[in-house]
């Protein structure tokens, strides 16, 4: 099967998303000017650059109250910072209960019975009980080709682990099992790894 995005794919779901599998969660804490605290999970997520630290995350669709946008990114254009919090198997419903479209006044942590606690680095809340949380500095919004298509990329300024992932002196994925995204409404969890060496390593 061959298709051009723009004439459609014919299929009863579209593919793109299962295609691009499996996708790290961010779920993304902000707060607006006015001290109001958001939590939402975003698959368009990755890490972007060792030297600072950077990620990124991209929004999708729009809310008809944040001028073509979301919650998260409409916050973080007011603040200039946000909290990337990684999503362990464990935490699958809550994190899937904070994906709905919430009215900008509802305070997803507390929709979905979440302990938050204070970043240090930046003035935002964070999930207190998540493997690790990344508070970033927003860099830069880049809009995308389409209608409500936003990136935002940020510097992490802070990193908490939490002390139970800490193996060795290694961060173990395999001590929390992250969450991770798949096509349609399917998601997966990482539960086994392995090494590979590089050539001239």
């Amino acid at each position: 099967m061959f298709y051009r995005p723009q004439d459609g794919h014919g299929l009863p779901h579209n593919p793109f998303n299962a295609i691009v599998t499996p996708r790290p969660i961010g779920w993304i804490s902000t707060r607006g000017a006015d001290g109001s605290d958001n939590l939402a999970p975003y698959s368009f997520f990755n890490a972007v650059a060792y030297e600072p630290p950077q990620v990124m995350f991209a929004s999708t669709s729009a809310k008809p109250d944040r001028d073509g946008t979301k919650d998260s990114v409409s916050n973080i254009r007011e603040t200039g910072v946000f909290c990337v919090n990684i999503v362990e198997f464990a935490m699958k419903d809550v994190m899937n209960q904070t994906s709905g479209p919430w009215d900008r006044e509802i305070d997803e942590f507390e929709l979905a019975g979440i302990e938050k606690a204070a970043c240090d680095t930046i003035a935002c809340s964070r999930v207190a009980a998540a493997p690790a949380n990344l508070e970033c500095k927003l860099t830069q919004i880049v809009q995308l080709p389409g209608e409500a298509n936003f990136t935002v990329f940020g510097e992490v300024t802070g990193i908490h682990l939490r002390d139970d992932c800490l193996i060795d002196g290694e961060f173990d994925v395999l001590r929390f099992n992250p969450l991770t995204r798949m096509g349609y409404r399917d998601y997966s969890v990482v539960r086994e790894k392995f090494s590979l060496k590089r050539p001239g390593d």
